[in-house]
């Protein structure tokens, strides 16, 4: 990084979690380097800093001190935890700044819902109507005895618990619905509230970059609400690798972590009530399916020895946690549930996907492959499973790569690219301002159909297109008139390289499953993509590059958001509960550092076909 007393002749702004990198001069603002890279940053009043609509998060650089105008509009508390305003700001150093969502005009693409069939199994939270006799000289029955007594069953519950449930039951002439969790051979007390008031509960997919949240009704099993917003662990590291590594340089910074996600929650379930018309006590029952680190980050558990060989979680069977002990503000006695994980780097969310796509009952043979920053793939072959996770890194998501952003509006997610012309689609069909994900894979897939690159990744350097500077080839999709930005698109040798690593890895993965189980790729009956960026990808695209196996198109299936499906499930159903800890005590997993025939493998699928 620059250093503060030095004047840079350029600036590198880091945005987050837009996933944008843009240098500026110095003596622009934050502003100025949103628009150079093409992002909606909100700004009502123009840029003369008076309606606060650009406020962002500085996580690291050296700034000028606030102005007159950001002294006037933010508050004391928010200008030491960093927040400023984006148009007032001149950096004096590289800088990476967080911009929340509510300062984005543009909304990104989420892959929020998913399929899979929602079915009440022996629903985990019963609604049970109350209507007592009241007490008189003849009864003199505590008020929790006369509810046991109705329900023919021990209740348990706190004070606070108990102290709702005397007032629910007097303010209304000794009726009430009670949501009861039967755990443990005992009957929960989630929730008193008014006769015949609906019940509900919150299942969410916490994935290392996107948040899935979906609100149920636990009588019907409708998903009423959605919502889907970036996870705000991005601005303490891409991936969980280096979130991991940020919990353990001091007590402090794991329980930041938590408190991120925690607050995310809340305000959600702030915006479902408000959807709903409900209120949080309505709010009874909460699953939260994730990756083992994130798991044990919103558990309040500690992640340091999953940051070192041989990556061991503090706990692996699901968990039940008071809602009120995390923080989350739903109902007095809700619970937490957080299904098992398998391993390290294999986790709960891999777990729901699994329930959901029923993959792990199919009597074919079927891979399940779940790709993120963190990839899970499970194989499925004659009653056995086998699972391995791979690290490809954040480059699926448009980071690490010199024109990468996440799916927003303006990135380019497919392409045609011959030796003769270049053609790019964006999202929301605007001028292009970066690449996403499925963009990038389909390009360097038609590159390399063209033959514009080899299967080494070496650029032709003949190809008009092509300009050699040193090591630092690289191919003009769109000139800077043709972009939104005013600045040459380009793909870097060294982002078909972080491509080559992420396929590979993941290729490699898939070999050491098939290896385990004595089978050949062709073997494969049915091979299933989930989750957000296995939604959008080209399968086409994905086997020419080699990070697939060359089957037929027709043996692919995509998804979706498998692992909310799952959260749901688990809402619903205290069987599919049951069967996640069936899951995870069946699973052979593999840990392919350790694995004598991974590297090989991996420096092998480097290579384009």
């Amino acid at each position: 990084m620059t250093q503060p007393d030095q004047t840079p002749e350029t600036i590198e702004i880091d945005l987050q979690p837009v996933g944008r990198r843009i240098s500026i001069q110095p003596g622009q603002t934050l502003l100025d380097a949103a628009r150079l890279a093409g992002i909606d940053l909100s700004a009502a009043c123009g840029g003369i800093g008076t309606c606060g609509s650009c406020r962002v998060k500085i996580l690291r650089g050296s700034l000028d001190a606030p102005t007159l105008a950001e002294l006037d509009v933010l508050e004391a508390a928010e200008l030491l935890a960093g927040v400023r305003l984006a148009c007032q700001v001149t950096p004096k150093t590289d800088v990476q700044v967080y911009i929340p969502p509510e300062s984005l005009s543009s909304p990104q693409q989420m892959q929020i819902d998913g399929f899979g069939d929602l079915r009440r199994d022996h629903p985990p939270v019963q609604a049970i109507e109350l209507d007592l006799l009241p007490p008189d000289e003849k009864d003199l029955r505590a008020d929790l005895s006369r509810v046991e007594d109705f329900l023919h069953c021990r209740l348990a519950a706190n004070s606070q618990q108990i102290t709702l449930l005397s007032e629910a039951l007097r303010a209304h002439h000794w009726k009430a619905r009670l949501a009861l969790l039967q755990q443990d051979h005992f009957c929960h007390l989630a929730a008193a509230l008014p006769p015949g008031t609906p019940i509900y509960g919150l299942a969410a997919d916490l994935g290392s970059t996107k948040l899935a949240f979906f609100l149920v009704d636990l009588e019907n099993g409708a998903t009423l609400v959605t919502n889907g917003v970036m996870n705000p662990q991005i601005a303490f590291g891409e991936d969980v690798v280096s979130r991991i590594a940020f919990a353990n340089r001091q007590p402090a910074n794991r329980r930041l972590l938590q408190k991120v996600v925690v607050d995310e929650i809340n305000q959600t379930i702030e915006h479902f009530c408000l959807e709903a018309n409900i209120t949080p006590q309505q709010i009874v029952d909460v699953v939260l399916v994730g990756n083992t680190a994130i798991h044990h980050l919103v558990a309040g558990l500690p992640v340091e020895q999953l940051g070192q060989a041989p990556y061991i979680p503090a706990v692996s069977r699901g968990l039940n946690l008071p809602a009120e002990s995390l923080g989350i503000q739903a109902a007095s006695g809700a619970n937490v549930f957080l299904p098992p994980n398998i391993a390290g780097y294999v986790g709960a969310d891999h777990v729901a996907a699994l329930l959901a796509t029923q993959a792990i009952q199919s009597k074919e043979t079927t891979l399940l492959v779940d790709i993120g920053t963190n990839t899970e793939i499970s194989l499925i072959h004659a009653g056995q499973t086998f699972s391995c996770s791979c690290a490809s890194g954040p480059a699926f998501e448009g980071a690490h790569i010199h024109a990468g952003m996440r799916a927003m509006q303006g990135a380019v997610e497919k392409s045609k690219i011959t030796a003769e012309s270049v053609q790019l689609t964006t999202i929301g069909h605007v001028l292009p301002l970066g690449i996403c994900g499925s963009g990038i894979l389909n390009i360097i897939a038609d590159l390399r159909q063209a033959r514009i690159i080899n299967e080494r990744g070496v650029m032709d350097t003949h190809h008009p297109r092509v300009k050699a500077n040193g090591r630092k080839t690289q191919f003009l999709l769109a000139s800077a008139k043709e972009t939104g930005t005013s600045q040459d698109l380009i793909i870097t040798r060294q982002d078909i390289n972080e491509i080559q690593l992420a396929k590979a890895a993941i290729r490699a993965g898939i070999d050491v499953l098939l290896e385990a189980a004595g089978l050949q790729s062709n073997d494969i009956q049915h091979f299933i993509c989930a989750g957000a960026f296995g939604t959008y990808l080209d399968t086409a695209c994905a086997i020419q590059i080699g990070m697939f196996p060359s089957l037929p198109l027709e043996r692919f299936h995509q998804v979706g958001n498998a692992a909310g499906v799952g959260a749901r499930q688990m809402l619903l159903s205290s069987a599919i509960r049951e069967q996640a800890e069936k899951v995870r005590q069946q699973v052979h997993y593999i840990e392919l550092t350790a694995h004598p025939g991974f590297r090989d493998l991996y420096v092998e699928n480097m290579i384009f076909p």
